[in-house]
């Protein structure tokens, strides 16, 4: 497509001599742009696909792939034959039947807020390795009992509590009295403390034993969910056919983990969509920035043009030679900019907590975005969206001041010579 002929005027045409550093200036700040422009583009993606994929991972660490809820105020009875059931279904790990209940949370200290309890045994805790793993106070061989707590970190310092303190339980569904009703209280011991890597749990969620809990919200026969964890979650959707069979005769809502979070999912992509098009902004500017150099470059080569038409060449070898001019600058820009962009990613959280240390602020606040550092995951075909976009819109950038020189007239062009 490109000729040895229009190859050596267009390096000829990049390599600036002296009185033609202005246009060659503007030509490298065209480059600069196009390279800051895709290299934002692929860390701000990166970042979104991080985030998305990291809290996807993370909820579906501590919920399950599959959820399967009593309808208010109602519980699972026969639960042991449904788990065996259920553990019948291809592509079914585990099994894990629990309560939930919201309650109101206090402690000595003066503290009181909302929060959630997760009554389930302690082997189905230990194999919640969000949680198990990531132990920092006490231990969960002592998550047995009717007396036993485990509290994520964020409320134990909120509360100022520690392993063998008392945080009390309120349930507001308590016994109805001639004077209304009295909500059920208890005192628990604090027997572990655990950073579950998600603010909302380490603030909100507090787990207790299975029978603990069956007592408390007073349904010693059954429990108010099941949860199921698949080998793969994306199978979850093609499974509810067969776990409706399973679930037959309850009167239960299931739920995979699309429909569970289809809120976050879908709010997350939206998100980096919309980054995407006002990032891509960015390199549609530097793309203007090209055709404002390549146009300068035509017309400080307008007497080139016509000598070169004059000798022979077409209209056509005039115009690969300037879009090889702008194609240079686009593609080389495009490149260095993908090279700084996956650096970057892969050296995004020392980068973060560099700028921590020098302005002494917090980048990245685990309160607001519910996870406890910045995540970056590079996707590829994000990757290529960027490059791709970066390139077409350098070689759309070279198609007009191409035209332009390519419809020079020799003879006028001369003439003002």
């Amino acid at each position: 497509m490109f000729g040895p002929f229009e190859r050596t005027v267009a390096g000829r045409y990049l390599r600036a001599r002296k009185g033609e550093r202005f246009v060659s200036i503007i030509a490298v700040f065209s480059l600069i742009g196009i390279a800051l422009g895709v290299a934002t583009l692929i860390v701000v993606t990166s970042v979104m696909s991080g985030f998305q994929q990291e809290l996807v991972s993370r909820i579906l660490g501590i919920n399950g792939d599959i959820t399967v809820d009593a309808y208010a105020g109602q519980q699972i009875d026969g639960y042991q034959a449904l788990d065996t059931r259920i553990r019948a279904i291809p592509h079914v790990v585990s099994v894990t039947p629990l309560i939930n209940g919201q309650v109101l949370l206090t402690s000595s200290n003066g503290g009181a807020q909302g929060g959630l309890v997760r009554g389930m045994t302690q082997a189905d805790l230990l194999a919640l390795h969000p949680v198990s793993n990531h132990v920092i106070a006490g231990s969960l061989k002592d998550f047995t009992g009717d007396n036993a707590i485990a509290i994520g970190i964020s409320l134990a310092q909120s509360y100022q509590l520690r392993v063998g303190d008392s945080l009390t339980v309120i349930s507001p569904q308590g016994a109805a009295t001639a004077f209304g009703t009295i909500p059920r209280i208890r005192a628990y011991k604090v027997v572990a403390i655990f950073d579950a890597g998600l603010n909302d749990y380490n603030t909100s969620v507090v787990f207790m034993p299975l029978p603990a809990a069956q007592a408390f919200f007073q349904k010693p026969d059954g429990v108010t969910g099941i949860e199921i964890r698949l080998t793969n979650p994306e199978l979850a959707p093609g499974l509810m056919p067969d776990l409706a069979q399973a679930l037959q005769g309850q009167r239960v809502l299931a739920r995979d983990w699309l429909h569970a979070n289809d809120t976050i999912v879908s709010v997350l992509q939206v998100q980096k969509d919309t980054m995407f098009i006002v990032l891509g902004m960015i390199v549609l500017v530097a793309a203007f920035n090209v055709v404002s150099s390549l146009i300068m470059l035509v017309k400080d080569k307008r007497g080139d043009i016509a000598v070169l038409r004059t000798l022979g060449a077409s209209a056509g070898a005039v115009l690969r030679i300037f879009v090889m001019c702008g194609a240079f600058v686009g593609v080389v820009g495009t490149l260095i900019g993908t090279v700084i962009g996956i650096v970057f990613c892969h050296n995004i959280v020392a980068i973060q907590h560099a700028v921590q240390d020098i302005t002494g602020g917090q980048v990245f606040d685990s309160q607001v975005f519910q996870l406890t550092q910045l995540p970056s995951t590079i996707d590829w075909s994000d990757v290529a969206r960027v490059v791709a976009l970066g390139l077409a819109l350098s070689l759309l950038a070279t198609v007009y001041p191409s035209w332009r020189a390519a419809r020079t007239d020799p003879v006028e062009a001369l003439r003002h010579e």
